[in-house]
């Protein structure tokens, strides 16, 4: 993709401090932003649309990207209400601030810590570079509540199984931890009124996404334990996206979660015990989190992967669920576990096949959630279960929608007769279980 400048270059002899939005597109209760802005000098605000992510891209047409860009367009309205403009660029983040630094005297950069392997060794790059031109580079936690080894054992190793981490996530959450950050409005540069790169301009199309600017309420969580698992009665949050990409803060959400709901309150300690998994054991991401299980031999029938990434296997959950992921970029986390187990149990198809799938569709797409969650589902990550546990689609069916309330609003010919199983559970279960113990040597 041709990187594009947009002239945003702004000459100023004055001294300034630059803010980058990244997984944070919010102005309330954002650190990295509460921090530039309290530094004593003018802040820009800016956004990257980096081309080395958008290549790897495989459509044109993607729900986030648009998403992002709704997002930015309200980002840049609340600016504009502050005298300022948000400036959104095209290109790799480095020759992005070297364009930069050749008019506009950047004293420092200011943004929020991501945890991702790429993310990790971009911003690596990026504060060589500044370092190099006597730039400061700063970059603040914001994004999770715990990060890195602040939540450790004793000996000092990261945890590898949830509940010990979750039991040391809790007695150490403090209220002063969930206090939001305020921000100094009077210190953003004075900017003029640009309009954002178009969609088009950007190298993407208009999708059927829209932005709402996310809520939550105790209304919204009272009852979450109990209704959680049944896909039909839509009573999640649906705040995946808004957490990936930070339209929503963190610590509003585990602040009413803490006085409201536990379930929910495990659920958002889920998410920061895969980033921390993901951040100490990068290579997780794309080897099993187990080494011994390596050592399985997939099926890989592209055929039956086919059928599967279709929502054509003849289980009317797995069906259901994958037809709702094609045509939203959405499915239930209680149906998102059924699919997984059936694509890596009973057709044996390697996690790495799913895990890509879901990355290219779902909009809350998070690696290290999407990366734990296979590899919880297929037995070969850091969960502490063992590899036998194998969902039967159909008892799922019954336990969590048997009204078939979901399946008949994703599936509607789960009925016909033309749909047959693409195998049997009861064989699938036994070749599975005889697959893993070979490749396991036991």
């Amino acid at each position: 993709m041709e990187r594009k400048e947009y002239q945003n270059l702004e000459m100023t002899k004055e001294k300034l401090n630059v803010f980058w939005f990244r997984r944070d597109l919010r102005l309330e209760d954002n650190h990295g932003l509460c921090r530039a802005l309290a530094n004593g000098k003018k802040v820009r605000p800016i956004f990257i649309f980096d081309t080395t992510i958008l290549s790897k891209l495989p459509s044109t047409y993607d729900r986030r990207v648009d998403y992002i860009h709704q997002a930015l367009l309200l980002l840049q309205q609340k600016l504009n209400v502050f005298g300022t403009d948000l400036r959104v660029y095209i290109g790799n983040p480095i020759d992005i601030f070297k364009d930069m630094n050749r008019v506009v005297s950047i004293d420092s950069i200011f943004c929020n810590v991501d945890y991702e392997p790429d993310a990790v060794r971009r911003d690596e790059l990026v504060r060589a570079w500044a370092v190099g031109e006597g730039i400061g580079f700063e970059a603040f936690k914001d994004q999770v509540i715990f990060e890195k080894s602040e939540v450790m054992k004793k000996d000092g190793t990261p945890y590898t199984v949830f509940t010990p981490y979750s039991r040391v996530w809790k007695s150490k959450l403090d209220p002063k931890d969930l206090l939001p950050f305020e921000i100094k409005d009077d210190w953003f540069e004075k900017l003029d009124l640009k309009e954002i790169p178009t969609l088009d301009e950007i190298g993407f199309q208009k999708t059927d996404i829209l932005f709402e600017e996310p809520d939550i309420r105790a209304a919204d969580i009272n009852d979450y334990d109990k209704n959680r698992d049944f896909p039909g009665m839509d009573s999640t949050t649906r705040l995946g996206v808004a957490l990936r990409f930070g339209t929503i803060s963190i610590r509003q959400c585990v602040l009413l979660a803490s006085e409201h709901n536990e379930t929910w309150l495990n659920e958002l300690i889920w998410r920061e015990f895969f980033m921390q998994i993901l951040f100490h054991f990068p290579k997780s991401l794309t080897q099993c989190f187990k080494p011994a299980y390596e050592g399985i031999v997939w099926r890989n029938d592209e055929r039956e992967f086919e059928a599967w990434c279709n929502g054509e296997t003849g289980y009317p959950l797995v069906d259901a669920g994958m037809r709702e992921l094609n045509e939203t970029g959405f499915m239930h986390n209680r149906v998102r576990m059924v699919v997984a187990s059936f694509l890596t149990k009973h057709l044996l198809i390697d996690w790495r096949f799913g895990e890509a799938y879901f990355a290219s569709k779902l909009l809350d797409y998070d690696a290290s959630a999407n990366v734990g969650n296979w590899q919880w589902a297929a037995g070969c990550g850091c969960d502490a279960a063992p590899y036998f546990r194998i969902f039967n689609p159909e008892e799922q069916l019954r336990k969590f929608d048997k009204d078939l309330i979901y399946v008949k609003r994703w599936n509607l010919d789960f009925e016909s007769k033309s749909m047959c199983k693409i195998v049997e559970h009861a064989f699938a279960r036994d070749r599975a279980l005889r697959a893993y113990k070979v490749g396991l040597g036991k």
